[in-house]
C-alpha cells in the first residue's frame, strides 16, 4: 500500500509540472498536442488496468461460489458473462476514446 501511494504522489506531481504547459501561449497551433497524447495513453492506461481487475474480481467471486455450491454453476455462468462483456465494453469505449484524441495530435 506504501508503494502505491509512492507512485500515485510521483505521478501527481508530473501532472501538476506539465499542466503549466497545458495554458502557455507560444502563438503556434500545436500547442498542447504533447499533453493530448499523454492523456490518451494515460486514460487507455487506467481503463485497461481497471478493466483487468474488474474482470479478475468478477471470475474470482464466480469461482468462489461455485467452489462454496457445486450446483449453482448454471445460474452462474449468463450472469458472470453478461457482466464481463459489459466491464469488456467499457475497456473498447476508453480505446475508442483514445483514437479519437490521437486524431487531434
Amino acid at each position: 500500500m506504501k508503494k502505491l501511494g509512492l507512485v500515485g504522489a510521483f505521478m501527481l506531481v508530473m501532472l501538476l509540472a506539465a499542466a503549466g504547459s497545458a495554458f502557455a501561449q507560444d502563438g503556434s497551433d500545436n500547442a498542447g498536442r504533447g499533453l493530448i497524447g499523454l492523456g490518451a495513453g494515460l486514460g487507455m492506461g487506467i481503463a485497461a488496468a481497471g478493466a483487468g481487475v474488474g474482470q479478475g474480481r468478477t471470475v474470482a467471486s464466480a469461482m468462489e461460489s461455485i467452489g462454496r455450491n457445486p450446483n449453482s454453476a448454471d445460474r452462474l455462468f449468463q450472469p458472470m458473462i453478461i457482466g464481463l462483456a459489459l466491464i469488456e465494453s467499457l475497456a473498447i469505449y476508453a480505446l475508442l476514446i483514445t483514437f479519437l484524441l490521437q486524431n487531434k495530435i
